[in-house]
């Protein structure tokens, strides 16, 4: 197999499994910071609840380039695909399409960020950049593959001008459709909430550590992930028995 049609596969097979990558850096993530902040010899310079607040910070800027991207595009376009496989019936170029030509793994990538930061351990997080510059490198592939078979001459214009995966502002194009709230609050759902789940755990668990016994925290973090984990169950009820959330065309 040439190496273009191995990257292709590789990148079609990583798709499918792709919800499991951050599974997997979190669950690393944690036997990482429990070993780091059990060890006596370790002194974190900086207070982690700035730590806290960069890491919302951080995540947050990811999970509001999604949904400025979602949020303006149409149904079955090519920031949307499925594990079976593509799926667009157009080729998105406004918007944050056009400062980036993958803005949904762009917003991954900081969401994602500010989970590692949470274990304050630099190496670590150089492993994650690292990583995720691999993995996605070959989804990526996979996908432009597609999109230039599909589209041709407009997906080739696109691309010369837009950059894969580091935003340019000199192209900008305002998004061809109005901002579909219902959209972001369906697709979106899940990412808020696991931002603030994940800070729930890491924070509870360095209290429970230095504490010396497992308590739970009912700061504001616990209250915000009880806010917006209830938000989540009653919008996923929403979604699959009842028509408010759909949107024609959305």
């Amino acid at each position: 197999m040439a190496l273009q049609e191995e990257f292709e596969a590789q990148g079609n097979f990583l798709f499918k499994y792709r919800s499991n990558f951050p599974l997997i850096f979190v669950a690393i993530g944690l036997i990482v910071f429990i070993l780091q902040k059990t060890d006596p010899d370790f002194n974190n310079p900086i207070s982690y609840s700035w730590i806290e607040v960069l890491s919302l910070f951080v995540s947050l800027f990811g999970l509001f380039i999604r949904v400025f991207t979602v949020g303006f595009t149409p149904a079955n376009t090519s920031g949307r695909n499925t594990k079976e496989g593509q799926v667009a019936e157009k080729l998105n170029t406004s918007g944050f399409y056009s400062l980036v030509r993958h803005p949904l793994y762009l917003g991954n990538f900081f969401m994602w960020l500010g989970a590692v930061l949470l274990t304050v351990n630099v190496w670590f997080i150089i492993l994650f950049a690292f990583v995720y510059w691999i993995y996605y490198e070959r989804i990526m592939f996979a996908e432009e593959q597609f999109l230039r078979r599909k589209f041709r001459s407009v997906y080739s214009n696109w691309a010369s001008r837009t950059s894969a995966f580091l935003p340019s502002f000199r192209s900008y194009i305002k998004p061809t459709y109005p901002f579909s709230l219902k959209k972001v609050l369906k697709k979106e759902k899940n990412g808020l909430v696991a931002i603030f789940l994940l800070l729930f755990v890491f924070h509870n668990l360095s209290y429970s550590i230095e504490s010396k016994q497992i308590i739970i925290d009912f700061n504001w973090i616990f209250w915000f992930t009880i806010i917006l984990a209830t938000l989540y169950f009653i919008l996923k009820i929403l979604k699959h028995n009842t028509n408010l959330l759909n949107e024609k065309g959305r």
